[in-house]
C-alpha cells in the first residue's frame, strides 16, 4: 500500500471512519486515509486541466466527462471559482499619449432567451487589453456603468469609437467620442474581441444547450475568460 498524497509505503493502521472503515496514517506525511475511497480524490493536475479547460469551448457535462470527475463535484468547483474573479480589469501602467478605445455591446442571456443581458466591452486598440466591462441591460445606465468601469486615466484622456447606439452619447466625453459604423474599420478589434469570446465560451455560443442558468456564474465565466485574455496579452507584450 502506497500513501496517495506523497506515495510513501510506509503506513499503519489508525483506528476506522464513522461508517467502520479501516483508516491508515503514513508515517511521510502524516496524513490519514482510506483504501480504495469511495469518493475519488481530485488531484492538483487534474484542478488544473478543469482550470484550462473552462476557457475552451466545453460544456461542463463535457469537462466532467475528459476529467473523469463528477457532475455536482465540477459544478461546485466552478461555482466557488467563478466567486471569486476580481470584477474590475486588470491593465497595465501607460502615458497618457494616444491613448484609443473601442467599446461594443453583445448580446447573450441567462436561463431563457428572453432574459437578456449585454456585455459592454472596451479594449484599447494599441495593446488589445480589454480595459472596461459591465454586464447588465442596454441602457444609459449600462453605458454609464462601462464608463465608470474603464481606469481614470484613459477616461480623462482617451479617444472613444462606439457604434451609434444612443446610450453612449451624453455619457462619453462629447469631444473625445466618436461615433462610427464598421465600414471605417474603426471599432475592428472589439468586434473581433466579440467573435473570440463567443467562442472560446460555451455559454455564448448563439444557438447552444451551455447556456447559463445562474446570473452569477454567468458573469464569472466571462471574468474569468478575460482576465486569462489580458494576461496572454500582458505577456506577449512584455516579450515582444
Amino acid at each position: 500500500m502506497q500513501c496517495p498524497y506523497c506515495e510513501h509505503s510506509d503506513i499503519v493502521k489508525n483506528g476506522s471512519n464513522r461508517v467502520g472503515t479501516a483508516n491508515y496514517r503514513c508515517k511521510g506525511c502524516l496524513r490519514q486515509f482510506v483504501e480504495n475511497p469511495k469518493n475519488k480524490r481530485i488531484s492538483a493536475q487534474e484542478k488544473q486541466l478543469v482550470d484550462q479547460l473552462l476557457l475552451e469551448k466545453l460544456p461542463l457535462a463535457g469537462i466532467a466527462r475528459v476529467v473523469g470527475v463528477s457532475a455536482p463535484w465540477l459544478q461546485n468547483y466552478v461555482n466557488k471559482k467563478y466567486e471569486t474573479q476580481p470584477r474590475t480589469a486588470k491593465v497595465s501602467v501607460k502615458t497618457t499619449l494616444n491613448l484609443t478605445i473601442e467599446c461594443d455591446e453583445m448580446w447573450s442571456f441567462v436561463s431563457k432567451k428572453k432574459a437578456k443581458y449585454w456585455i459592454w466591452l472596451a479594449i484599447d486598440r494599441n495593446t488589445r487589453e480589454i480595459i472596461g466591462v459591465h454586464i447588465g441591460d442596454r441602457s444609459r445606465e449600462g453605458a454609464q456603468a462601462l464608463w465608470d468601469s474603464i481606469p481614470d486615466f484613459y477616461r480623462q484622456n482617451a479617444t472613444c469609437y462606439t457604434d451609434f447606439w444612443e446610450a453612449y452619447q451624453g455619457i462619453f466625453p462629447e469631444d473625445r467620442h466618436q461615433a462610427v459604423g464598421k465600414e471605417t474599420g474603426k471599432t475592428n478589434h472589439i468586434e473581433r474581441f466579440n467573435c473570440t469570446l463567443r467562442q472560446r465560451v460555451s455559454r455564448l455560443v448563439r444557438k447552444t444547450l451551455s447556456f447559463s442558468k445562474k446570473l452569477e456564474n454567468h458573469i464569472g465565466a466571462i471574468w474569468y475568460f478575460i482576465h486569462h485574455y489580458n494576461d496572454n496579452i500582458r505577456n506577449q507584450l512584455r516579450f515582444s
